[in-house]
């Protein structure tokens, strides 16, 4: 099974060409599924007015040199490990999840593009990769879903409890779940048939529903890190004021429910939130 491409059992009733047009058309369901979201929410609007007006308040002009470190920094942190995850469980299950799915689709599109029949035999790692994608996302996706999502880890809502925003999980763990099971299930003709129907109606269902699931959040969190990290570099700070010392009489004098309520020496607060361990997202 782990040296074998599993597309190659399907030879018998799909050609290699039929199995590249509905990858081809799955790739265009979520490139029109984000121009369409980017539309409707008007997000691409939101970021280039919140730009604008994040400039009118700048302190100062961030270099173009600086601009790239701080979009270096989003790739390394925010994008590649993740790193504004202060769980440290939700942190590894997130990064098993996307991944996994990277490799599955990436391998998945080598298999059917590069090794389309067994003349052309996909090595056997490229194969087993395929397999270890989907097993990522599984274990992540599922460690989610049971264990870690806000819904039953803090609120104490049940894990079967569905919401609309539980659509693109969902699909995600469902595509990968049936695409193994196809893979081990072929040696018999109706469980591989099944789950291989399967297989392509949850895929399908997961790459065509980009407007309605969290698919495309994942193109606009990296866009909305790197504003943050340029709103913070300029002074603007999202037009909240830069307090600095709470004792500070020209501070206490410009906002004077300071020593109205907490004194003329306001004592150290502690470390709030952070005081509790992250028990949530």
């Amino acid at each position: 099974m782990f040296e074998t491409s599993p597309f190659y059992d399907l030879l018998g009733f799909l050609t290699p060409a039929v199995m590249q047009a509905y990858v081809i058309a799955m790739f265009v369901a979520v490139i029109a599924g984000v121009i369409i979201d980017v539309i409707h929410k008007k997000s691409a609007q939101y970021f280039f007015e919140n730009a604008q007006k994040a400039q009118q308040s700048a302190k100062r002009t961030v270099s173009g040199g600086e601009k790239a470190s701080l979009a270096l920094s989003t790739l390394t942190n925010e994008v590649l490990t993740s790193s504004e995850f202060a769980n440290p469980q939700r942190r590894m299950s997130h990064l098993l999840t996307m991944y996994g799915f990277i490799i599955f689709v990436v391998t998945t599109a080598l298999l059917i593009f590069a090794y389309p029949t067994p003349a052309q035999a996909a090595p056997g790692v490229l194969v087993a990769l395929w397999h270890i994608g989907a097993l990522m996302v599984c274990v992540g996706g599922y460690w989610f879903w049971f264990f870690i999502r806000c819904d039953v880890n803090s609120e104490g809502n049940p894990w079967y409890r569905l919401v609309p925003a539980d659509l693109f999980i969902l699909s995600l763990l469902a595509t990968t779940t049936f695409a193994l099971l196809w893979s081990f299930g072929q040696a018999y003709v109706f469980w591989g048939t099944l789950f291989f129907c399967l297989f392509i109606a949850s895929s399908t269902i997961l790459f065509c529903t980009v407007l309605w699931s969290k698919f495309a959040h994942m193109f606009f969190k990296p866009a909305a890190a790197f504003q943050k990290k340029i709103i913070m570099a300029d002074g603007s700070q999202e037009n909240l004021p830069d307090l600095g010392e709470l004792a500070d009489p020209d501070l206490q004098a410009r906002y004077p429910d300071i020593p109205t309520y907490m004194g003329d020496a306001p004592p150290y607060m502690g470390l709030g939130i952070k005081r509790e361990s992250p028990n949530h997202y």
